[in-house]
């Protein structure tokens, strides 16, 4: 893996995965820093029909058949689930992560793993559900636990309000729209389980997704559960006087 040099238009992600058997795959992702869009190679030749939009289309995606042919989403996948189509979801595989500023290394499952990188994907193609996530992936945080999950969305959120508040609109400050965001994630992540469900493959990448669903499901239970006060002792110094 080669060492990733400071680029002031470009964000870069590289993933290596290193199975016993000696096998290798790597793949590096390249957003664009203005905008945090992927940036993908020009592809030729045809694309796969489980890729098209109107294949298992989101119940609420406000895309338009007559102007996107494919799931933009689907296509930005293909060749990662071409490359783990004949891995189990619990193979063992070491991951290195490697970002401008340092490097990340877990010995872990195929299907955890899988979930980092997808997350990546999933979130940078154009899918109007899921960009709303995009802010997180500038400071991306390979195998974030559920608690550092639920501070970063929180932290992201607000950052939005206070934006909205600046720009003379009215902001959610009771974080009542971030569920409803957390609940359109998950219909995308199901109906994406059902996209790959149509391709010949292992459970790797599916598995993969739910995992991603499942961190999905327990922000939006942490939402409903008040997540704010349950960490607002952290912020003790500023409420003290």
């Amino acid at each position: 893996m080669d060492n990733i040099t400071k680029d002031s238009e470009r964000l870069i992600f590289c993933y290596k995965f290193m199975f016993d058997s000696g096998i290798e795959k790597e793949f590096k992702i390249v957003l664009d820093k203005k905008n945090l869009n992927l940036i993908q190679k020009e592809e030729s030749g045809e694309y796969s029909e489980w890729t098209k939009l109107n294949f298992f289309k989101c119940s609420n995606c406000p895309l338009d058949e007559k102007k996107h042919e494919f799931c933009p989403t689907a296509l930005s996948l293909v060749d990662v689930f071409k490359s783990f189509s004949s891995f189990i979801s619990y193979d063992k595989v070491t991951v290195i992560i490697e970002t401008e500023a340092r490097k990340y290394m877990k010995h872990t499952t195929v299907q955890n793993a899988l979930s980092s990188l997808m997350g990546i994907y999933m979130v940078t193609t154009g899918c109007p559900i899921m960009e709303k996530l995009k802010p997180m992936i500038c400071y991306h945080l390979p195998f974030a636990t559920e608690e550092e999950t639920k501070y970063r969305v929180l932290t992201m959120y607000l950052f939005a309000q206070y934006f909205l508040f600046k720009k003379g609109k009215k902001p959610d400050w009771e974080l009542k729209k971030l569920v409803d965001i957390y609940n359109d994630i998950q219909i995308v992540n199901k109906n994406f389980c059902k996209r790959i469900s149509a391709i010949q493959t292992e459970d790797a990448s599916i598995n993969a997704l739910i995992v991603l669903d499942c961190f999905v499901s327990f922000v939006t239970f942490a939402i409903n559960q008040k997540m704010p006060d349950q960490i607002e002792n952290l912020f003790s110094a500023y409420l003290e006087g």
